[in-house]
C-alpha cells in the first residue's frame, strides 16, 4: 500500500462541481495515508472576467492572492487534501499559429511551474509523485521540472479537440512516452496507451456505494400507467439526439426526464417540443441517489463514435447502485456489464430495450444490480490504484 507519499495532482478539472469526478474520489481515498496537493483547473484571464460578470464561478479572490491560494479541505470520505488555486493564465487554445501558441503557452507554463516550485519548497514536498489527471498540456510542460520521483498520467477520456484543437494529439502522444506510467479508466483507452507506453494499466470508474444504497429500490414500481425514464449527467455533444428523439416519439406513454449541466442547447431545442419530456438543471452529487431512485429505468444515450469508445461512464454504476435497469447505446465495448445492462446499436433497438426493461423488471433483477454495483465501490478502485502506484515505485527504485 502507498503510504506517506507527497502526491501532487495536476488536474484538468475543478475539485468542486455538479457531477462526480473520478480524480476527486480516488485522491480523497489516497489522502487517508498520503499528503495530497490538488492543483485546480488552470483558469484563464477570460474566466476571471466571466466570473466577475457572474457567468462563471472561478475563485477569483484566491487566484489573485487576496485569499489563501492553498486551503485544506475535507473530502467526501472524511479525509483532507490541500487545494491549490493557480494565478490566472492567458487563453491560448484559440491561437492557430504554432510558434505564437508555443510562445504564449510558455508564459503560462512558467507561471504554473513557478507556483508549484514555491509550494514544493514551502511544504518540503521532497521527491513528489506527480499525477497528471487528463491535462497533458501542463503535464508535459512540467516533466522533469519539479524534481519529482514519479510522473504518472491518469487518463479518463479521449482528447477533446473542440477545446484544444488537433495539436492536443501530438502533445498527449509525447507526454505518454515521457511519463513513468499511465493509468486509464477503460480497456479501450488502455489498449491505445499501451502503443505509446508499455507501463499502462486500467482502474475503472466506481461508485460511492454507501451514498447510493440507502436510496436503493426495494421493489418494482406498482404504477404501470406512468413509467419514468431518467438521465442524469452533462448534456453535451456526446449525447445522441436522434436516437433519443426516436424513443421519445415512439413511447409517448413514458415520461423522460433529463437532469444536468446543459452544454449542447440543440438537445433542449429538439426534445422539449415533446409533451413527455422534462429538463432540469444540475443537482449536487448527494442529491443524485434520491433522484435516481424515482426512475423506472436509467439511460445513457451517447453517440457511437471514435471519441465515445474511450468512455467508462460513471453513471452506469450509479444507476445500478439504486437498482434501476440501464439502457445505453453501444458506444463502447463495456464487457464488464454484458449481462447487466441493455445495449443498443440502432434507434429501433434502443426504443425496444426501454420497453423491455420497463415491462420485465423484477425484484431479483433489482437485487442483482445492487449487488453488482457494490463490487465496484470507489474504495475498491482506490486499492487497485494504490497497487499500481506501488508497482511504479518499485520499478523506479530498480532503475535507480
Amino acid at each position: 500500500m502507498t503510504e506517506g507519499k507527497n502526491i501532487i495532482c495536476i488536474s484538468q478539472t475543478t475539485w468542486y462541481g455538479e457531477f462526480t469526478k473520478s480524480t476527486v474520489q480516488l485522491l480523497s481515498l489516497l489522502a487517508a495515508k498520503n499528503n495530497i496537493f490538488f492543483v485546480e483547473y488552470p483558469f484563464t484571464v477570460k474566466d476571471v472576467i466571466m466570473s466577475i460578470l457572474g457567468k462563471q464561478r472561478a475563485q477569483v479572490a484566491r487566484m489573485f492572492g487576496f485569499k489563501k491560494r492553498i486551503q485544506t479541505i475535507k473530502t467526501p470520505f472524511e479525509t483532507t487534501i490541500n487545494h491549490l488555486v493557480m494565478p490566472p493564465v492567458l487563453p491560448v487554445d484559440f491561437i492557430k499559429n504554432e510558434t505564437i501558441f508555443n510562445f504564449f503557452f510558455g508564459i503560462n507554463a512558467f507561471i504554473y511551474k513557478y507556483q508549484l516550485k514555491k509550494i514544493i519548497k514551502k511544504y518540503q514536498l521532497n521527491n513528489p509523485i506527480i499525477i497528471t489527471a487528463y491535462n497533458p498540456m501542463y503535464g508535459l510542460a512540467m516533466v522533469g521540472k519539479l524534481k519529482e520521483f514519479l510522473n504518472i498520467y491518469y487518463c479518463y477520456d479521449g482528447m477533446d479537440t473542440q477545446r484544444h484543437k488537433s495539436r492536443i494529439y501530438d502533445i498527449e502522444t509525447e507526454f505518454c512516452k515521457k511519463v513513468d506510467g499511465i493509468i486509464t479508466t477503460s480497456d479501450y483507452l488502455n489498449s491505445e496507451k499501451l502503443k505509446l507506453n508499455k507501463e499502462s494499466f486500467v482502474v475503472k470508474n466506481g461508485v460511492d456505494f454507501n451514498l447510493f444504497v440507502p436510496h436503493a429500490k426495494k421493489s418494482v414500481s406498482e404504477n404501470t400507467l406512468e413509467k419514468k425514464v431518467g438521465y442524469i449527467g452533462t448534456l453535451d455533444f456526446r449525447f445522441d439526439i436522434d436516437i433519443m428523439e426516436f424513443a421519445i416519439k415512439n413511447l409517448p406513454q413514458v415520461t423522460f426526464e433529463f437532469t444536468g449541466y446543459l452544454l449542447n442547447h440543440q438537445i433542449v431545442e429538439r426534445l422539449s417540443t415533446y409533451k413527455n419530456v422534462s429538463f432540469f438543471g444540475s443537482v449536487k452529487a448527494e442529491e443524485v441517489p434520491k433522484l435516481l431512485a424515482k426512475y423506472d429505468a436509467g439511460i445513457i444515450p451517447y453517440k457511437m463514435d471514435e471519441v465515445n469508445k474511450n468512455i467508462y461512464p460513471l453513471k452506469i454504476n450509479e444507476y445500478l447502485a439504486v437498482g434501476v435497469p440501464v439502457i445505453m447505446t453501444a458506444f463502447a465495448n463495456l464487457t464488464d456489464f454484458e449481462n447487466m445492462v441493455s445495449s443498443a446499436k440502432t434507434k429501433e433497438i434502443f426504443k425496444e430495450c426501454i420497453e423491455n426493461e420497463l415491462t420485465n423488471d423484477s425484484l431479483s433483477q433489482i437485487e442483482k444490480r445492487i449487488s453488482f454495483a457494490k463490487q465496484n465501490s470507489w474504495e475498491g478502485r482506490a486499492v487497485e490504484f494504490e497497487n499500481i502506484l506501488e508497482y511504479f515505485i518499485k520499478q523506479k527504485n530498480k532503475k535507480a
